[in-house]
């Protein structure tokens, strides 16, 4: 062989090495990316079950979305969810020859190589839709001191997604992608995932979107913040046309269509999905709460009788702490921010439309504007005249140690002659009205005392056979007050305790028709005497009145007899039996409902009337499906037996005489009701909280109202009474649920009579004496003080 062959055949081997190394490497690299030699790579099973971020969704008993809970607001969807122009868009603006290629595009790689790296254009990646759900499902992590080793990393990157990107080929059919692409990928404003995009964006589901409305979806994924319709419509809406261009391009719609659809204006329905946004609001919270508590340890709780309630809740009550308490097939515990479980509740939209409406009419549309005008002019003003500057310092002192403003300050070491001076300078903020946020300039310290003058109320509604909870506000505009006074505020009851003083009586045998002596009552203890006092009904005063009399006007002497012929301790004794379980004090002045109760337990206890005599535990929660809806968790109501069947009958009588001729007698004179209801007034002492409780065969419901701190109410004698403050709420609620046939409320309901009963139910009439209790006029005054 020649010299000049030798060279030849050397200059033909170096080229072939030349050709085969990077083939080779290329080779040898994806050995080691399929053996996981060069890092994570998805396994079959992996890929199979992609783990993603789902929001678990809480749903009405009618079936309707109440919220979410999530770390990214994601639901899946399936392909048949899909609007056809939804899927067109995305194949003709990401990838035409998505249903030609096999998971990596070579055709679409070599445009890339010779218009972009070598031609300098810009006409795209070539990352195909597969290759893009790769990306999603596994995170691209890039690491590196300098910039030859990220290259490096990237290029290694690049290559296990075309290697997942041919995996997921072979796994799954190319409409399972497609669906899989749409419901991993971000669309910006939280929403994760193509059926949390269009609900946000267009307040519709993904296959009811519109041609124009599906373009700007798929229009966002090229840079969700950039192209974003809320944050920069004019790019969203060129972005939108491009979209539209290249359904155009590729026939997917005519030129007129273009040409029609183009020239539309950018129109959303946007509603940002949040946990402070939306009907149930702080129900939705408190729910959470119980979701996620843990197993009582003392060392967490400052009161013990906290952490004793809690512990047993825990023992007893499924719900409370079940994220904790159940497991997934894998061993741990669920997630309700990720597992995208669907929670059912007993709640029904339309009741809790009607309850929060309510709350907004009474509260927004007159009780507040009243207590402006109660408190306009006052040295003190939003507190009561009885308080001094001394004792309105230390409530406005513990007003700012509770803000999260003061506690980032004291964190960071700021001392606190400065935070007072912050809290003292004025800064822009935005403020609540009931006539919509206001923008002004007010200093921190200003906004706590003016947000002390608002009124709160809590309302909760429930079914007395079942128990299911069909309506709850903890309170008013979330964003603003979130404190809920359902669940977790406890206030003191009033005159709503005294309904179990009468249910002791009828239980150990007395009638409703029974006679009693008006008079005062003397307590002695040891060498200390007390004697309850009236308020109103003077006249009566000295005179044989009846049982029914005597809860209807909600008279202390018939009270305190009571109390007297048992003992304050029997008393207690029935109100545990009918489910309360937060603290009373077993004292005579039981009579005026001191002791402080969540709304939530009165409403329970008093639902043991319209049951029965059952008492059954509030069920908030029916079931729970996980993500791929299968049932894993039921919940029933726990009962029991309280009183007899004939004493609750009788306390329907007694709390019906109490609407008919008593204190609650509004719902007949101006609400017009003729249904058969129940119900009690309270009032606290000043005026602080107003109640009412009330029963119909088919719902009981509860209301307080009361603000902030017990200092603030009205001066006014009768404004903050709980048949002005409260009752109004309940009848407001009432007049939508009667109205609306779909509930099977009706005012035709009526409470069962017990087999055999046949007492003898007509009491003498001693009203017409009673200084106008029954004659259906409205009297300002409060129950007691």
């Amino acid at each position: 062989m020649t010299p000049e062959n030798k060279r030849k055949r050397l200059y033909i081997r170096i080229l072939w090495a030349i050709f085969w190394t990077p083939v080779l490497l290329l080779l040898i690299i994806f050995i080691l990316i399929s053996k996981g030699k060069l890092g994570y790579l998805p396994e079959f099973k992996d890929l199979e079950n992609p783990q993603n971020n789902l929001a678990s969704e809480i749903y009405t008993a009618d079936s309707v979305l109440l919220g979410k809970y999530y770390i990214e607001n994601r639901t899946f969807v399936d392909y048949s969810d899909l609007s056809p122009d939804l899927r067109n868009a995305l194949i003709a603006t990401e990838d035409i020859r998505f249903y030609k290629h096999s998971g990596v595009d070579a055709r679409g790689l070599a445009r890339v190589l010779v218009r972009t790296v070598l031609g300098g254009q810009n006409t795209g990646g070539g990352s195909t839709i597969t290759q893009q759900l790769a990306k999603n499902l596994f995170d691209r992590e890039i690491k590196g001191k300098n910039k030859i080793t990220r290259s490096i990393n990237l290029f290694i990157t690049k290559l296990k997604e075309w290697n997942t990107a041919v995996r997921l080929e072979k796994f799954y059919t190319k409409n399972e992608i497609l669906v899989m692409y749409l419901n991993t990928v971000p669309f910006g404003q939280e929403a994760f995932g193509i059926k949390s995009a269009s609900s946000i964006f267009f307040g519709c589901t993904p296959d009811s979107l519109k041609i124009e409305e599906a373009a700007v979806l798929v229009g966002v994924l090229r840079a969700p913040t950039y192209y974003s319709p809320v944050i920069n419509p004019d790019n969203s809406l060129r972005r939108r046309n491009v979209v539209l261009g290249q359904m155009k391009k590729y026939n997917y719609i005519t030129p007129e269509v273009y040409d029609s659809v183009s020239q539309l204006p950018l129109v959303l329905n946007y509603r940002l999905q949040s946990h402070m946004s939306g009907y149930a609001t702080h129900f939705r919270t408190y729910l959470r709460l119980l979701l996620t508590a843990k197993k009582p340890t003392r060392d967490r709780y400052y009161s013990y009788s906290s952490f004793q309630e809690d512990s047993i809740q825990w023992e007893t009550d499924p719900l409370f702490g079940w994220a904790n308490k159940n497991f997934k097939p894998d061993g741990s515990n669920y997630n309700i921010y990720t597992d995208g479980l669907k929670i059912y509740t007993a709640i029904n939209s339309k009741m809790q439309q009607y309850a929060e409406e309510a709350v907004a009419k009474h509260i927004g549309g007159q009780l507040q504007k009243e207590f402006f005008e109660d408190k306009n002019g006052r040295r003190y003003a939003p507190f009561s005249d009885d308080l001094d500057n001394k004792e309105i310092k230390s409530i406005m002192d513990q007003a700012i140690r509770r803000t999260e403003r003061y506690r980032n300050l004291r964190a960071t070491g700021v001392s606190n002659d400065s935070i007072l001076m912050i809290f003292k300078t004025p800064v822009e903020m935005s403020v609540f009205s009931w006539e919509g946020t206001k923008d002004t300039i007010m200093s921190p310290l200003d906004s706590l005392r003016y947000y002390k003058y608002f009124l709160r109320a809590g309302f909760m509604a429930m079914e007395p056979s079942t128990g299911y909870v069909k309506a709850y506000v903890g309170g008013h505009n979330y964003r603003y007050f979130q404190y809920d006074h359902v669940n977790i505020g406890k206030r003191q009851v009033g005159s709503t305790v005294k309904p179990f003083l009468y249910t002791l009586a009828m239980q150990e045998g007395y009638s409703p028709c029974h006679l009693v002596a008006n008079v005062p009552v003397t307590f002695i203890d040891h060498d200390t005497t007390w004697t309850p006092k009236n308020s109103g009904n003077f006249d009566m005063e000295g005179k044989m009145v009846t049982l029914e009399w005597g809860l209807a006007n909600s008279v202390n002497y018939i009270s305190a007899w009571l109390v007297k012929q048992f003992n304050p301790q029997a008393v207690v004794n029935v109100i545990r039996k009918m489910g309360v379980k937060s603290h009373i004090d077993a004292v005579p002045s039981v009579i005026y409902g001191t002791s402080d109760i969540k709304l939530s337990e009165m409403v329970g206890a008093f639902n043991t009337f319209a049951n029965k005599g059952i008492y059954i535990e509030p069920v908030y929660v029916t079931h729970i499906e996980d993500r791929h809806g299968n049932l894993i968790s039921t919940f029933h109501p726990q009962q029991v037996e309280a009183i007899s069947e004939k004493t609750a009958y009788l306390m329907t009588r007694l709390l019906g005489n109490v609407v008919n001729r008593g204190t609650a007698r509004r719902l007949r004179w101006f609400f017009n009701f003729e249904a058969e209801m129940g119900g009690k007034t309270g009032t606290t002492q000043n005026q602080s909280d107003g109640w009412y409780m009330g029963i119909a065969p088919k719902l009981t419901a509860g209301v307080w109202v009361g603000a902030e701190d017990r200092s603030v109410h009205f001066d006014r004698l009768g404004q903050g009474s709980g048949s002005y403050m409260a009752l109004p709420i309940y009848g407001y609620f009432f007049q939508n649920v009667f109205a609306d046939s779909t509930l099977n409320i009706t005012q035709e309901d009526i409470f069962e009579v017990p087999e055999g009963f046949d007492m003898n139910l007509n009491c003498p009439d001693i009203d017409k004496s009673s200084s106008g209790r029954s004659d259906g006029v409205y009297v300002e005054e409060p129950e007691e003080f």
